[in-house]
Parts: C-alpha cells; structure tokens; sequence
C-alpha cells in the first residue's frame, strides 16, 4: 500500500520508511526540516519532500492517493524555555488538525499511526505501603534544589514503590511538548470517530536512541546529548541523582512496531522494551561503548519539566501488535557509541 510518513527526514521517521520500504510498501514523505532537528537542510531521500503540513495545500497534495498515514512530523523534547510554548502548538497541534482536515477533504478512509509519547502520562506509576496506588502531584522546586528528588505519598509522606505504567493509566502532562503530544492524540481520535473506515493507533513512544538523533541541541533525547558529549571529550553530564528510571528502546525496534501497527488492531499501545533502567546506567553503557570516553558525572542539576520515573507496561503491545523488543541496552549502547548523528 502507499503510505504517508510525515517527518520523513527526522530521527525516527526516516527508519520508519527504511522499515515501511523493507515490508515492501510504498512511501510518500513529506518533512518541514525544522532547523531544530536538521540543522541545515539535509538531502532528501527519494519520494521525499520539503513542507509544512500547516499550509493546507501541503497537507492535501501528500494525503492525495495514499491508503495509511504514519504522523511523525511534530517539534519534540522539552526545548529551550517556556517561549517556545506558541511554536510547539503551531507545529505539533495545528499541523496535526490541518493534516486531518485535508484527510477529511479527500475522503481518506485507511490506518493513520500517530507517534505519540510516554511523557503524556506524567510520573509513571507509584504505589503507597499503607495507601496503594497513588498518583503524586508534580515535584517542589524546593525538594528538587535540596536533593529530595523521589515523590512521595501525597498521603502520608511516604517514599513510594515504582510501577509500570499501563495504557489506561491517567494521563498527566507536565511540558509544553507533553500537553501537545496529548491533544494530537485527542484530535486524531476525533477524527477517527467523525469518519468512516478510519482507524487510529497512537504509538507512546519511550526513550528511543540511535543512529539519525540529532546533537548538540536542547530538542534532542538525553542519548543524543550525552553522545554528543563524549564526541567532544567531555564527560555526559547526568542531572538529579542518576537513580531516574526509564525506558529505553532502539529506533529500529520502533520503526518495526510502526509496520505492525499498520495491520494490527487500532488503539493506543506503549513501544517500549519492558526493561526499565537507571539513567546513569544508561550513560554508563554508552561510555563504556566509546573508545576513550571520560566517565559520567552526576550533577544534581534538574529540569522542572522533568518527571521521576517513568517506564512502560508492555503486554497490550505484545499480545495486540506481536510486538517485543530485540535490542538490549548493552547492544543498543554498542552500535549507538559510533552511529552517525544528524
């Protein structure tokens, strides 16, 4: 079938096309190659254009003719400061609306895939030894300036016990770029309930790292920033405490649950490896991974956009998609240390 790939040229969209291509589909991409993530304009692979899915001719000449839709095309990572807020809208939940109202225009009635996020949920899943399941509320600046980096029992005061987070878990954005990513997945659930055929997915993508990040920029993922580190001889800068879980998982694992999301059941599925690790583990495997590379260093610094923990429940994606993940963190580590960056 032919799909539409929007962010084609970015990070992990443009090994969703490798992936889509090696099923044997055919591929439209369209991408706005925003300086952020692209620096200067890279070259485009064939089948490849430049454009903003904002202008509503963009939009209807690549939705024309294609069966699926794959939507990458989104401003991501946490950003510089609280006044990229308008950009963010403008790219992640206008682009998106405009996106579907050409859709709607051309009668489009297939699979559309959204590349959504774990950071929608918040903090991930915590219980309480005298209260169980509790949801704590964002974290003081005060604690966080004082080294108290754990929430606690918004109860009792209690530390608490990290969990998986489901699929159904409450959703409790707490960035800009979370707030987005959460209303891309509210509007194109509401264009799938409006219209005929159509069936959505929403892909919550975890830490995902590989070849194509983009480096030495505040949009890229925490791999990228510490890769770019250890390129230039300095040692990866670890904030808080380094003890953060998280979830991290290879491109090319999430560019193959894009292809099975294509034919598996609609719904909202986490793309994650199930294997929750320590943020300085991750720094670690990485350094361990470069020739000559200076050890991390943990600062106690902190972002307030930041949450705590947060790893995935992976069991919907297994049983609905067939979906597990191949590549452990050592391995990932490995071919990640030497990987080209954009």
């Amino acid at each position: 079938m032919l799909v539409l790939v929007t962010g084609a040229a970015g990070f992990i969209g443009s090994h969703v096309v490798d992936s889509l291509a090696g099923a044997g589909h055919d591929v439209r991409g369209v991408d706005a190659l925003l300086p952020a993530a692209h620096g200067s304009a890279p070259e485009l692979p064939a089948g490849v254009v430049r454009g903003d899915l904002r202008d509503p001719d963009v939009a209807r000449a690549a939705v024309t003719g294609v069966d699926a839709v794959v939507h990458h095309a989104a401003m991501v990572g946490l950003g510089a400061d609280i006044r990229d807020i308008d950009a963010y809208a403008s790219h992640n939940d206008l682009g998106t609306a405009v996106l579907l109202r050409a859709m709607a225009e051309r009668s489009f009635a297939g699979r559309i895939v959204l590349a959504s996020s774990m950071v929608v949920y918040g903090e991930g899943g915590y219980a309480c030894a005298r209260h169980g399941g509790v949801r704590p509320g964002p974290r003081r600046v005060d604690d966080l300036a004082a080294g108290r980096f754990d929430p606690l029992c918004p109860h009792c005061g209690r530390l608490l016990e990290s969990l998986p987070v489901g699929e159904d878990a409450p959703v409790d954005p707490r960035s800009t770029y979370a707030a987005t990513k959460l209303h891309q997945e509210h509007l194109v659930a509401c264009y799938a309930r409006e219209s005929d055929g159509v069936r959505a997915t929403a892909l919550r993508y975890h830490n995902v790292y590989g070849a194509r990040m983009p480096r030495d920029t505040p949009y890229a993922g925490v791999a990228a920033i510490f890769r770019s580190a250890l390129a230039r001889g300095s040692e990866p800068s670890v904030f808080e405490d380094g003890a953060q879980l998280r979830d991290f998982i290879a491109v090319e694992d999430v560019a193959r649950a894009n292809v099975l999301a294509l034919e598996g059941p609609p719904g909202t599925y986490n793309v994650a490896t199930g294997r929750p690790r320590r943020l300085l583990d991750m720094a670690r495997a990485l350094a361990a991974a470069h020739p000559g590379a200076a050890a991390p260093r943990v600062t106690g610094e902190f972002r307030r956009g930041d949450v705590r923990h947060v790893f995935a429940a992976t069991d919907r994606a297994a049983s609905a998609l067939g979906f597990r993940a191949g590549t452990t963190l050592e391995e990932g580590m490995r071919a990640f240390a030497t990987a080209p960056l954009r």
